[in-house]
């Protein structure tokens, strides 16, 4: 009798449909997890600011970001049970109303401990609005329209974080960083609004019984994650494993993961279902969203930066130059949506991987002579190419899952795409900093007192200084200093030619893992 029961169910959530249309749903939640997404990047910019706005240091108020990455990053993978226990809609209603007063809260901050405490509220209530968002989105349409749902949604999640930094530094140099947590205000009441009037729950998710909350496990999650965070945060600033602090977040980032995972499968009624990995699918896929905001985040981090480090251009200049990231990514989100259902996905994939590995590899031969364009159109390629991952690597993954796992799925992939993105910054800040000091050592290496060219080159200088400047007994150490300077910045150029040459590397490696994916098409999910 109970398989009956069973064998009913399913075919009563196969027919399922909302009452309203879903594309009406659909941008009633695309709202929420634009404005969640905006808010990792958004105060990039404004943290000298902030510092100074505080009587804080700039290395404190990186905090602001970190705090609400781990508060984000713990809530991630626990929205499906958070979403059956409370109800879908609800707690997607919880999530932005918590979301929104956090941020009028940050706004109104008087001190650093008060930002941090409201950054963190923040980070919890943002945590489920992209996983239960998308999970509304996916289940609201039929199997046929699902390569058209992810591509609305990758809209949300890839062009956010690209418009972040540009929209922060404008708000930030016109009116104040406040500004930054106030824009989320009609945002959250508009989201609220739409969720309220479009969204209900489906059967699976009204007759569900998560269990109790497992305290033991929650507790290995957040441990795991919020080392995990400061660990890929701070890793950099304090010299990574030189530092006992960092050595530490290591060792108990590992401890509560595996103690997570050892509960998780144990449990007869897990918070995170961690059986979805069964399928392979999923599981291929979550490591190629992983290596896909990885690439995201990574350039989109340092082609900023070595506009500004290196051209001299303000950080408005260098966001409005790297825009065009997001407008390929709008672009080529529209196509694949519109393709991902009518052929194999995998293909899509490893065209996607390759137009950004030659994008990289196109941004590896920048120079200190180049044009705006030279960067523009590599940048236009990266983000087509984002878009082409983005979508069939969600539609091919999430194939195989019936309807009742699509919120511990969109739960796992949502954090994937965070721990990608931190791990993406954390490695090429990294990099850069640790191959300039290579190439400069190498590079003062060569800069004997028999080399001809050097001892031109000084005499040079040294003369265009004597004739415009008074002479003066600092003069030659003047000269030198500028020639250092120059080393310095060949040595910046290095590293990040070395970088950008990494990730085309990283971008082309990826397509073997598409070999192990199983061909699925998004008409043929199992329900």
């Amino acid at each position: 009798m109970g398989s009956a029961i069973s064998v009913q169910e399913m075919q009563e959530n196969a027919r399922w449909r909302p009452a309203m249309n879903p594309w009406i749903i659909a941008i009633s939640v695309i709202v929420p997890t634009f404005m969640e997404v905006l808010d990792t990047t958004i105060a990039n910019v404004a943290l000298t600011h902030i510092a100074g706005s505080m009587s804080a240091s700039y290395s404190e108020a990186t905090w602001v970001l970190t705090s609400y990455l781990i508060s984000n990053a713990v809530v991630l993978p626990l929205t499906a049970w958070l979403g059956n226990r409370f109800q879908r809609k609800r707690f997607l209603l919880i999530c932005i109303f918590v979301f929104t007063v956090s941020s009028l809260l940050c706004g109104l901050a008087v001190s650093l401990p008060m930002l941090l405490a409201m950054r963190i509220i923040q980070g919890l209530g943002g945590g489920g609005l992209a996983p239960i968002s998308q999970a509304i989105l996916m289940e609201s349409f039929p199997p046929n329209k699902q390569g058209a749902a992810n591509a609305l949604f990758g809209l949300g999640v890839v062009v956010a974080p690209v418009v972040g930094p540009i929209l922060g530094g404008w708000l930030t140099d016109n009116y104040s960083w406040r500004w930054i947590f106030y824009i989320n205000i009609p945002l959250g009441a508009l989201a609220m609004w739409a969720v309220q009037k479009t969204v209900e729950d489906p059967p699976w998710v009204r007759d569900s019984d998560p269990g109790p909350l497992d305290g033991i496990g929650f507790a290995a999650l957040a441990l795991w994650l919020g080392c995990q965070e400061i660990f890929l945060d701070k890793g950099q600033e304090n010299d990574w494993f030189a530092s006992g602090f960092i050595r530490w977040m290591a060792v108990l980032a590992v401890i509560g993961f595996v103690i997570f995972v050892a509960r998780e499968l144990k449990a007869e009624k897990p918070m995170v279902d961690l059986r979805i990995f069964r399928h392979r699918n999923f599981a291929v896929g979550t490591v190629l969203m992983f290596f896909t905001t990885f690439l995201l985040y990574a350039i989109g981090l340092i082609t900023p930066q070595f506009l500004q480090q290196m051209m001299g251009y303000s950080a408005m200049a260098a966001g409005l130059i790297t825009s065009p990231l997001g407008l390929g990514a709008m672009i080529s989100m529209i196509l694949v949506g519109q393709l991902v259902m009518r052929m194999d996905q995998r293909l899509i994939i490893v065209f996607g991987f390759l137009i950004f590995g030659y994008a990289a590899l196109r941004l590896s031969g920048m120079n200190l002579a180049i044009a705006p364009s030279a960067v523009l159109w590599p940048q236009i390629l990266a983000g087509s190419a984002i878009g082409f991952l983005f979508v069939p690597i969600n539609v091919s993954g999430t194939a195989p899952l019936r309807r009742d796992e699509m919120g511990s799925a969109t739960g796992m992939l949502n954090l994937v795409r965070n721990v990608g993105g931190s791990v993406g910054i954390a490695m090429v800040s990294t990099m850069i900093a640790r191959r300039s000091q290579v190439h400069q050592s190498t590079l003062v290496a060569s800069l004997t007192p028999g080399n001809i060219r050097l001892l031109r080159q000084v005499s040079g200088v040294h003369g265009y200084l004597s004739l415009h400047m008074p002479a003066s007994s600092g003069s030659l150490n003047t000269t030198l200093g500028l020639l250092y300077r120059q080393v310095q910045q060949q040595a910046y150029l290095l590293a990040f030619m070395n970088v950008y040459y990494g990730l085309a590397m990283l971008s082309f490696c990826s397509v073997l893992l598409v070999l192990l994916l199983r061909r699925a098409r998004g008409a043929k999910v199992s329900l």
